[in-house]
């Protein structure tokens, strides 16, 4: 089975409604497809990299079927019992595997299901979601680990519930939609509680010789621009501290911004080569370009070059 890039939803402002709509909540975790057939169980995520060395309690099979792929989110929970972008990066990062055993205690993870796109030896990327979805309640396994994700007839109401709660969002589903691989159009929306960008990192401020702060910034016409300094968030001490060395491996003596900002005082530059995704509050692109309450979630493995400004 070949990996595919998946169907992707656009940003709405507004939740579309009417009968032909149905809801799911948006978990904020990392996009994972699953694919298995006899004797072989993968993982890769939306930019087609494996991770079934990072996720082994996934697998082997889940479905009553022979072979299948299905599409979903693996999530983790932090200690107020809410997903956590910076909790499912502890185990999706992990770069040396043996730590692998004792993360999967330390930090545990639920693949959260939301579609089914081959079954059986046949695609049903050409059948509409009501379908898909009728399979993968038919043929899907819940277990600890594995569960599928709810929908909802009423949008407003589950937004609600989002708000509440103080989470990610919702996702808005056509019912009749074919599933696209690498598409992305407006069958699928989203609608955000509070908004989220993957952004460069091209510098940052010390206290007492430890990094405190992070310039991070886009790509606009081939140009980097800052769009704000980040020193809250989801990092521990310990995180700030390893950053610290890594910043300093990549130090370079010219800014890569090509803007200036107050925020940007006493600044040390480094190349822009760290990608991490930054939750904010408003985004006052006409206003300084600047985010309003950034916070960093986590670090992230995405090319700099493909962090650009999308209005």
């Amino acid at each position: 089975m070949k990996p595919i890039i998946p169907f992707e939803p656009v940003r709405y402002d507004e939740i579309p409604t009417g009968s032909e709509w149905t809801y799911q909540l948006k978990w904020d975790g990392v996009r994972i497809l699953a694919y298995h057939q006899p004797g072989d169980s993968r993982l890769f995520n939306r930019h087609l990299r494996e991770r079934t060395d990072q996720f082994p309690e996934l697998l082997p099979s889940f479905l009553h079927a022979q072979d299948y792929i299905v599409d979903g989110e693996v999530i983790a929970l932090a200690a107020d019992g809410k997903p956590s972008f910076h909790e499912v990066m502890r185990r999706d990062g992990i770069r040396r595997l043996a730590r692998v055993p004792s993360l999967i205690y330390e930090v545990p993870v639920t693949y959260m299901i939301f579609d089914l796109l081959w079954l059986n030896g046949q695609s049903l990327m050409d059948r509409p979601l009501s379908e898909r979805q009728a399979l993968l309640a038919e043929h899907l396994i819940p277990t600890s680990t594995i569960q599928p994700v709810q929908s909802h007839p009423n949008g407003e109401a589950l937004f609600q519930v989002v708000r509440q709660h103080n989470l990610e969002g919702i996702v808005c589903k056509r019912l009749d939609s074919l599933y696209r691989p690498d598409g992305k159009d407006d069958r699928w929306v989203k609608v955000k509680n509070y908004g989220d960008i993957i952004a460069v990192i091209g510098g940052y401020t010390t206290r007492d010789g430890v990094v405190n702060s992070l310039l991070s910034g886009i790509y606009q016409d081939g140009k980097l621009y800052f769009i704000g300094k980040v020193g809250t968030g989801k990092l521990t001490a310990e995180d700030w501290r390893h950053l610290t060395k890594i910043v300093s491996s990549i130090a370079t003596e010219t800014s890569p911004f090509a803007n200036q900002h107050p925020d940007m005082r006493g600044a040390n530059w480094i190349i822009p080569k760290l990608t991490a995704k930054i939750q904010f509050t408003e985004w006052r692109w006409h206003e300084g370009r600047t985010l309003r309450h950034p916070s960093l979630q986590a670090f992230v493995e995405v090319p700099p070059e493909s962090c650009t400004f999308k209005p």
